[in-house]
């Protein structure tokens, strides 16, 4: 492979082309088109609903909660995902307040008292990863109820992580996408693409590029490093009688489930982490444990009605972490494994580092991957 040092700096108003419309796809086009550029994206499946990871994630951006499971450098990336986010939705303009799809009240851990020292342990290990840069404080019986009065009065202490924050993915997306046409972007769906420098190929024939950028998560085949597919299930319910603020993790020793607030009513439930590339339907015992703990959650859950019970495959690389590698004509962004939302701004600004003059990236040496 070409010397990754010598970046693909782009001329005015080049062509580019990107393959893949999930979370990285669109915020690349959506970016580029901003600086003049002209892009075409291109999706094997359709724009709304997109079948891509990022509309089945919770849209959670943790650096806390994942810094005592992942590398450091997730930890880092999701500290900048926490600055960047508030300032690109402040730049979207197809949509009305956009903002509004960013919400940063924290995160909420509890745990029932019988597994109160799955929480001691979470803390600790947050005091021993961050140290003092690890803003958070324990709660009591009370002060839980003060912030999520809903939630079951079982939980006698918490930990709120101040700092995190979550996305309402779903809109994001749709959000991304009005902004694209707007701005002149031409999306082609249902159009399955291989790419090659400064080439895409599909069933119509060839198309050439100033420059091509893969980003098909695990619909990647042509990259020197494989790319892994980690199955996740989550179900969406919807319910009147119960009302959060911002995240709740559920400490078990089995599995951590997260919940997360999303628009009209609805919440997001997830917990599985799963090294398989099984697509089908979500398991009998995955949405047994997670309905069971929803319903200590609150009880108030009882009558949520299942809107959505589904599972999507989260492209990886073998350490877990997200990548870039370049030769002239060609870029490929992959591996934001079940971080998506969190590190995709390091990884778009380490794409557009490498395109646009006078824009620099603190992750050149983390994300630049050779074969």
């Amino acid at each position: 492979m070409p010397n990754p040092t010598q970046p693909n700096l782009l001329a005015p108003r080049a062509s580019v082309a990107i393959a893949g419309a999930g979370l990285l796809g669109r915020l690349l086009g959506w970016q580029l088109l901003r600086a003049g550029h002209s892009v075409d994206l291109y999706d094997a499946g359709p724009f709304s609903p997109s079948p891509a990871a990022a509309r089945t994630a919770a849209g959670m951006i943790s650096p806390l909660s994942e810094a005592v499971v992942s590398d450091f450098d997730v930890y880092r990336m999701g500290i900048y995902a926490l600055e960047t986010w508030p300032q690109w939705l402040a730049q979207i303009n197809a949509v009305p307040d956009a903002s509004s799809l960013f919400s940063q009240r924290g995160s909420l851990v509890v745990a029932h008292p019988q597994d109160a020292s799955e929480l001691t342990q979470f803390s600790r290990e947050l005091d021993h990863v961050l140290g003092e840069a690890g803003r958070y404080r324990r709660l009591s019986r009370t002060e839980i109820h003060e912030l999520e009065p809903d939630l079951s009065s079982v939980f006698e202490q918490g930990l709120l992580l101040e700092d995190e924050g979550h996305l309402h993915n779903r809109q994001l997306l749709d959000a991304l996408e009005q902004e694209i046409k707007s701005l002149g972007g031409r999306c082609h769906e249902y159009c399955p693409v291989d790419v090659g420098p400064g080439e895409i190929r599909h069933s119509g024939g060839s198309q050439g590029f100033d420059l091509v950028v893969d980003c098909r998560g695990t619909g990647a085949h042509q990259l020197p490093e494989k790319v892994r597919g980690v199955r996740g299930e989550v179900i969406y319910v919807q319910t009147r009688e119960i009302q959060l603020q911002r995240p709740v993790r559920l400490m078990h020793p089995r599995y951590q489930l997260y919940i997360v607030p999303k628009p009209d009513h609805q919440f997001i439930i997830g917990a599985t982490q799963i090294e398989s590339e099984d697509r089908s339907p979500i398991s009998l015992q995955s949405s047994l444990e997670l309905g069971s703990a929803l319903y200590t959650l609150s009880p108030a859950f009882a009558e949520a009605r299942i809107l959505e019970m589904t599972t999507n495959l989260r492209p990886a690389f073998m350490d877990n972490l997200p990548g870039v590698y370049e030769e002239p004509g060609l870029i490929s962004a992959n591996g934001l494994f079940r971080h998506g939302y969190l590190l995709a701004p390091a990884v778009v600004t380490q794409v557009l580092s490498r395109l646009l003059p006078n824009m620099d990236s603190a992750f050149h040496s983390l994300l630049m991957r050779t074969p």
